[in-house]
């Protein structure tokens, strides 16, 4: 499945394009900015083909089916911060001028913990979920889900190590990209 390789690549490139794009001390708005947000929004595209393929490949069930929910609902709440953040950036003719305009996009009751803060994290709790489901059921190694987990929790160190997070993502999806759709027997001797 080309998505698997394809959507990690996206997450890097958008992660070169945001560590270019503050090399004049600043981020946004611009062709860097832009590109990069772009990058990441064809990133979730795939990522929602991804969450499918990997509930089906886990056999459905509750875990897999909440994690594909999860993964589902922080991507659709990505997909509206990098839509706002690439409009804010075609409105602003520069950095200083996209503080306000955010600010005025937060201040909508809601936007905050659904866009911004809460919600989005749901995208990764998604896929390690989807994968430690994958993991317990030996359908992948342990270490898949522990890179899916480590490149979830770096950008929180620091988004420069995004394209390190992105890498190993893509090391993570190696295994699943031999996988096909779990048979009952495999979904049997599962503890999930």
């Amino acid at each position: 499945m080309k998505s698997l390789v394809v959507a990690p690549v996206l997450v890097g490139a958008y992660g070169v394009a945001r560590i270019a794009d503050g090399f004049d001390g600043s981020r946004g708005p611009g062709l860097a900015w832009t590109l990069g947000h772009l990058c990441f929004l064809a990133a979730l595209v795939l990522f929602v083909q991804i969450f499918g393929r990997l509930r089906t490949m886990a056999g459905g069930g509750v875990t897999a089916t909440a994690g594909y929910a999860a993964g589902l609902a922080g991507a659709l709440a990505l997909a509206a911060q990098f839509t706002i953040d690439i409009v804010v950036g075609f409105l602003s003719a520069d950095h200083d001028a996209m503080g306000p305009r955010f600010d005025a996009v937060k201040a909508i009751p809601g936007v905050e913990p659904v866009v911004y803060t809460v919600v989005p994290l749901l995208f990764y709790v998604g896929m390690v979920v989807l994968v430690a489901r994958l993991a317990a059921g030996r359908r992948v190694p342990w270490w898949s889900a522990v890179l899916v987990l480590a490149q979830a929790v770096l950008p929180l160190v620091s988004k420069d190590l995004i394209p390190l997070g992105a890498a190993l993502l893509l090391l993570a999806f190696v295994p699943l990209l031999r996988l096909r759709p779990a048979e009952p027997a495999v979904l049997a001797r599962s503890p999930f």
